[in-house]
């Protein structure tokens, strides 16, 4: 068995917040905050229904999009995730943690700056690596302090990324298994779910992209 190095994180705040998307799905949420995350980042849980009483929560960790949670959009899909997420996770109960790590952690002006590259080209992991930064600079320490903070030791994690799973198990955050999110393609995202697929592994089932055969 393995257990996080990281030291302690407590609850800082709880409080209820009712959520409405434009779709019309409303639903009520517990917000809590945390004190003495590894990274120091603002991130917060959702916490949707009633995790202590579910056999196994289901959990998932979304990285901040403000281009794609906020605006709408259509080059990734991360706010068709967010909305999946809140209902899924409302209907068996469970947890989303809402994590500060913009651009897979490299921030939001350097993800627009490989939005620049990707229009000139390359993908959005050779994109990182063109500006020098990695291909994913996403740890994961705090959300498991987030977990172990809430009494979560084991869940069902909603991902199609295999490597939340694998830095999950090794923070000591046992995965009963994994659920697949949807897959919410566009003709502005297909090629940047491709690149999850072909760089990353992600378990999205994708028909073949014609541009990419051309």
């Amino acid at each position: 068995m393995t257990t996080s190095t990281a030291a302690s994180a407590t609850v800082r705040t709880r409080v209820q917040v009712p959520l409405s998307f434009s779709d019309g799905y409303q639903v009520t949420a517990e917000v809590i905050t945390f004190h003495g995350l590894a990274d120091g980042a603002e991130h917060v849980a959702v916490v949707l229904g009633d995790p202590v009483m579910a056999a196994t929560p289901l959990v998932r960790l979304h990285s901040e999009c403000l281009t794609g949670d906020v605006f709408g959009s259509a080059r990734c899909d991360c706010g068709p995730q967010l909305r999946e997420a809140v209902e899924s996770i409302a209907a068996t109960s469970g947890v989303l943690l809402y994590l500060r790590q913009e651009g897979r952690g490299i921030g939001l002006y350097n993800k627009l700056d490989a939005y620049a590259l990707q229009d000139a080209g390359l993908d959005t992991y050779e994109a990182n690596l063109a500006l020098g930064l990695p291909e994913d600079a996403r740890d994961y320490t705090a959300a498991a302090q987030m977990l172990t903070t809430l009494g979560i030791t084991e869940l069902n994690l909603l991902t199609n990324n295999p490597d939340k799973a694998r830095q999950l198990h090794d923070l000591g955050i046992s995965v009963a298994r994994t659920v697949p999110t949807g897959v919410h393609s566009t003709p502005s995202n297909l090629r940047y779910l491709h690149a999850k697929v072909q760089h990353t592994h992600h378990t999205i089932d994708l028909a073949p992209m014609p541009s990419l055969a051309g």
